[in-house]
């Protein structure tokens, strides 16, 4: 029978049952007296969605889950609750009922699981094994379930077991697990052999239907861990360039502007000054409902009453003179911030973000584009152009505008569609008032002196005198220098925003600096590095342009304009 839903909008899930079944049976950890492990809402939302069936297949939507949060959150009880559930509990889709509920059926009767909790070392694995087994033997779940063993490093199922992993991935491989917890994977990376072990785990899971849930603190962009290739899959997810859509990425972070050093931000700001938000405040939105606050959580409305993280010796422990700043910011607001090499940090990007600032039709703007014909070993950089209006600096990149090698076969010998490209330049032209167009000449020069032949005479920031859109190739020129620098001091300084665009904020954190004879330019990590920066580069162009146009007088608005879909 297929799935009918009860009410409007409602997804066929068994989370409901998997809730029920986690508070009858499971004991919450670190308690004098039993009491049930009941999750907190915003951990009620994350199951919910997790186990989300597709109403055509009937099948899970989901097969990689990630829960990103601050330490001390209560991603660990969570995580052991998970696993247990999955060793034990009806949990594989089953079908749908006579009401056209989803049905479901514990993995024992299919084969026998095998549920692993994998860290790249044994004290991380404790960090969910310990609650977990406190989970188990308080709990009511030790009776019901005969032939339930929690032992100090295995835990005998009545069929199965659910066994610990801090081996190399050689160790493991072909191992039929059914369900594995990862936790904190923003620590695996290549030296300790991270990603391998990773990729092993989920391939033995995904051979037996199973599926995996990863938990990791805020990451260090270039580390090239498993949370950042997560994080990084999620953005191709968003940004329509991914296959498999199936993972569900859960990451909270306090707000960009949260200020490390001001306890509680004013009612009103002056006209002169940036508004920022209180560090209270902002560990409260990060810490969601474990927040211990009077006040209950500022996520839910209305809020759901105090949880356990004390918000106090967090704050002590930030201002404490031995805490690193950028461990602060991952640690304890889980800001992602950015490598010791980053040319701009992703709180510094994301507060400039403007959502509400929509670009328009007539609007007089400028273009910044740095193309690629294709690069060595077929490693092909990116094509993108970038758009800024010159009345209020604001930077816009529709996906449109950015051309990339696809992953697989399809982006053997690949090379940007230069019909594309030309297209987009020429609708920019017709939908705007384009006053000045910046782009770097290399490999495209016969498509730059067509558009100079078509719109030069109507651009009043130029280029160059006599070229007015062929403009310095990157790293060959020594101004080239200044404009990088200007345009970063302009985030900083909050001079710029821009639309969130994914592409555009990826390419511009992928940056990184290169010291030069005359100061610095932004490369990529390294030479043949998939992690492009080739929006980056154009937003510079595009930056610059505008500055050449504002010393001009240009940027008035026209009164009237509709809004222009990209």
């Amino acid at each position: 029978m297929p799935w009918k839903p009860s009410v409007p909008g409602e997804v066929p899930t068994l989370g409901y049952e998997a809730l029920d079944w986690i508070s009858t049976y499971l004991a919450a950890p670190a308690k004098e007296e039993y009491e049930p492990f009941v999750p907190y809402r915003e951990q009620e939302d994350f199951i919910l969605r997790f186990y989300e069936i597709d109403p055509e297949t009937g099948r899970f939507k989901i097969d990689r889950g990630l829960i990103g949060r601050p330490r001390g959150w209560g991603k660990s009880p969570l995580l052991a609750s998970l696993a247990i559930l999955e060793a034990l509990a009806p949990v594989l889709p089953d079908g749908w009922d006579a009401n056209g509920q989803p049905v479901a059926r514990p993995w024992s009767t299919v084969r026998t699981p095998l549920v692993q909790i994998a860290a790249v070392s044994e004290e991380q694995t404790n960090n969910t094994w310990q609650p977990m087994l406190e989970m188990l033997r308080e709990g009511p779940v030790i009776d019901e379930y005969p032939g339930l063993e929690p032992l100090d490093t295995m835990v005998n199922l009545p069929r199965g077991h659910i066994k610990q992993v801090t081996s190399s991935a050689r160790t493991v491989k072909g191992a039929p697990s059914t369900f594995v917890v990862l936790d904190q994977t923003e620590e695996w990376v290549p030296s300790n052999g991270g990603p391998k072990l990773a990729q092993t785990l989920r391939t033995n899971t995904s051979k037996n239907g199973g599926r995996t849930v990863e938990s990791p603190n805020a990451f260090i962009p270039g580390e090239n861990s498993v949370a950042e290739t997560s994080a990084s899959t999620w953005a191709d997810i968003r940004e329509g360039r991914a296959r498999n859509n199936g993972l569900l990425y859960d990451h909270r972070e306090a707000p960009a502007n949260t200020s490390l050093t001001e306890r509680e931000a004013p009612e009103e700001f002056a006209d002169d000054e940036e508004p920022y938000t209180g560090l209270i405040d902002g560990l409260r939105y990060v810490y969601g409902d474990s927040s211990a606050h009077p006040d209950g959580c500022v996520i839910h409305d209305p809020p759901c009453p105090p949880g356990h993280s004390e918000l106090e010796p967090i704050v002590a422990r930030i201002w404490d003179k031995a805490t690193d700043v950028q461990i602060a910011r991952s640690d304890f607001l889980n800001q992602i911030t950015h490598a010791s090499d980053s040319w701009i940090s992703q709180p510094d990007w994301r507060r400039r973000e403007d959502l509400d600032n929509s670009v328009e039709l007539g609007d007089v703007i400028v273009l910044g584009f740095d193309g690629s014909k294709g690069r060595n070993r077929g490693k092909a950089d990116a094509t993108a152009l970038v758009g800024c209006r010159v009345s209020d600096g604001h930077l816009f990149c529709p996906s449109a505008w950015v051309w990339e090698q696809p992953d697989g076969p399809d982006g053997k010998n690949w090379v940007p569609d230069s019909y594309a490209v030309d297209a987009a330049v020429r609708r920019a032209f017709s939908d705007f008032q384009v006053v000045g167009f910046y782009a770097d000449p290399s490999g495209w020069s016969e498509h730059i002196a067509k558009w100079e032949a078509a719109f030069g005479r109507r651009l009043k920031a130029k280029a160059a005198q006599g070229a007015p859109i062929s403009a310095w190739p990157r790293g060959k020129d020594s101004r080239v220098v200044e404009y990088v620098e200007r345009f970063r001091l302009s985030v900083v300084n909050d001079e710029i925003s821009h639309d969130g665009s994914p592409v555009l904020e990826r390419h511009v954190l992928n940056a990184r600096r290169r010291s030069v004879r005359s100061g610095y330019l932004i490369y990529k990590a390294y030479p043949d590095s998939p992690d492009k920066i080739d929006a980056a580069y154009a937003a510079v162009m595009a930056w610059k342009a505008r500055l050449d146009a504002v010393a001009q007088g240009i940027g008035a608005r026209r009164k009237s304009r509709k809004a222009v879909t990209l």
